[in-house]
């Protein structure tokens, strides 16, 4: 029965209500990154319980501070489930079309019916699943979670399902190409605890204002109250004159003249929609507006770069966020 209030203390974000989902940033007490996690949240009775995603290979790291976090607390109980359960994505514009076709009733996954961060309990390809309306690829998608052991039967539904539909595998690679299009930041890439949230843009995302006194809170407020200079902000680049090479990640930044290094990448690679040479990256303050002129070293060539101000694709989100995909 505390389970809401304890993850009101644990996480920086605002807990979402049963039926929707959040993404939320996790602190350490001196306010840097500890995770960038998902939470989920449904209503069973009396009872509410979330699902927390993040990234598997940190999962003993942040088992171990949910327990230190637990100390004191009683009527929560937190437990690793990911031996137990696991997901498929569907992104695309016509993943909603094919999600209608694997339930049972379509109108339950239309627009107005499911919104963009909502998460409903349903059968898909008559598997008990857990769905919810997100994706990082930055189009209309959809992440679908259920038991471990039923994943072969509800893979080989929507394989089956999708056919004509022009379904496809999508890779690793593919994966980073569509989130550079989109600025979205991944752990260990951009989001590390070397960073806070302010520098890495996940401020957008901390409740400042909630009453709760957040692991990290003091930390965070004090940052943002202090407005400092010198710090770094991670931004989007487009990188011009690319011939064959992008960058990968930990390339130098430098001042346009090529005299200063104002930073790092973190990640990089070709958008593909697009057509433009990306990375992301770690500037200093005064270098990450678009008039500040930049460049980055690639394969021993130093390349001009430009600051995106906004997404490269579809930078009001319509095509992910509204209700027709192909907008």
């Amino acid at each position: 029965p505390e389970s809401r209030r304890w993850l009101d203390h644990l996480l920086a974000c605002k807990v979402p209500p049963a039926g929707r989902m959040a993404l939320a940033p996790m602190l350490a007490f001196d306010g840097t990154l500890m995770g960038d996690l998902t939470v989920m949240s449904a209503r069973d009775g009396d009872t509410d319980r979330f699902l927390l995603l993040g990234s598997g290979y940190l999962q003993a790291f942040h088992m171990r501070h949910f327990a230190q976090q637990l100390e004191g607390w009683s009527g929560v109980c937190v437990r690793n489930v990911t031996d137990e359960v696991g997901g498929l994505a569907l992104a695309g514009p016509r993943s909603r079309e094919l999600l209608e076709r694997l339930v049972l009733d379509p109108s339950a996954v239309s627009h107005d019916a499911m919104r963009f961060m909502a998460v409903r309990s349903m059968d898909v390809g008559l598997v008990p699943a857990t769905v919810a309306r997100v994706s990082v690829t930055g189009e209309l998608g959809y992440e679908i979670t259920t038991q471990a052991s039923f994943l072969p039967g509800l893979y080989s539904a929507i394989v089956s399902a999708g056919q004509d539909l022009g379904l496809a595998h999508v890779g690793s690679y593919a994966l980073n190409s569509l989130r550079l299009e989109k600025s979205f930041g991944i752990w260990s890439r951009e989001f590390t605890p070397e960073f806070t949230p302010r520098m890495s843009g996940m401020d957008r995302f901390v409740a400042y204002d909630k009453a709760s006194d957040f692991v990290g809170k003091a930390a965070a407020t004090a940052e943002r109250a202090a407005h400092q200079k010198s710090e770094k902000r991670l931004v989007t680049l487009e990188v011009h004159g690319t011939d064959g090479a992008d960058a990968w990640g930990y390339e130098p930044v430098w001042s346009a003249d090529g005299q200063t290094n104002v930073g790092f990448t973190t990640s990089g690679g070709y958008g593909h929609t697009v057509g433009k040479s990306l990375a992301m990256a770690y500037v200093d303050a005064d270098a990450a507006s678009a008039a500040a002129g930049l460049s980055v070293h690639i394969l021993a060539e130093r390349l001009p770069a430009t600051v995106l101000t906004q997404p490269a694709w579809d930078p009001r989100g319509l095509r992910m966020l509204g209700p027709d995909p192909t907008a």
